[in-house]
């Protein structure tokens, strides 16, 4: 069995990754790990968060280990929220907020193509690998729906009707940015490990 250490604290993520990992890889939390700080997120970009996140961890326990940043970008806010989508409203990650936020500054606006983009950084034996996963879609003029976290309530992936929070987990893990980056991770471990 082999270990992986998930830099996150957030059980919504966990949970979402956990449903696809292929036979024989135990994913394990911050949480679990014995890790409760916040580890800082000062990067300027998803890249540089993920990598920030992802050196903490290894330094901090020589495991294997992988971090994730991901994004919210809209065409019609110049790609915010971004970098910023979890802090968006305020330094509280505050879902709501930020969903109130946004759609404040999407008022009037017909254009509301959006895409979510995940950047996934693994360290393996001393080298650190990137994988990128990406959904494009619009955003709604109200929260739909009550599954999932983040902008889900407000984010309808492209060719299809109904926003990720209207879908199940197994649903959306079909197609969601998180599940496309996780994916080449694993595809990666399936070849390596």
């Amino acid at each position: 069995m082999t270990e992986l250490i998930f830099a996150t604290h957030n059980l919504h993520k966990l949970q979402e990754l956990q449903a696809l990992l292929p036979a024989g890889i135990n994913l394990i939390s911050l949480d679990e790990y014995g890790i409760m700080q916040e580890i800082p997120e000062t990067g300027a970009t998803l890249e540089e968060n993920a990598l920030i996140k992802c050196q903490f961890v290894y330094n901090k326990t020589g495991q294997p280990c992988f971090a994730d940043d991901t994004g919210l970008e809209v065409e019609a806010l110049d790609g915010r929220p971004g970098v910023h989508s979890a802090r968006y409203a305020s330094l509280r990650k505050n879902d709501n907020e930020n969903i109130e936020k946004l759609l404040y500054e999407l008022e009037g606006k017909t254009h509301r193509k959006a895409r979510f983009r995940t950047i996934i950084q693994l360290a393996w034996d001393d080298d650190y690998m990137q994988f990128e996963g990406i959904v494009n879609g619009t955003i709604t003029l109200e929260p739909l729906g009550f599954s999932g976290f983040g902008y889900d309530p407000v984010f309808i992936p492209e060719g299809h009707e109904r926003s990720f929070a209207e879908m199940d987990l197994e649903e959306k893990n079909t197609m969601s940015h998180r599940a496309r980056a996780f994916e080449k991770l694993v595809e990666w471990l399936r070849e390596n490990v």
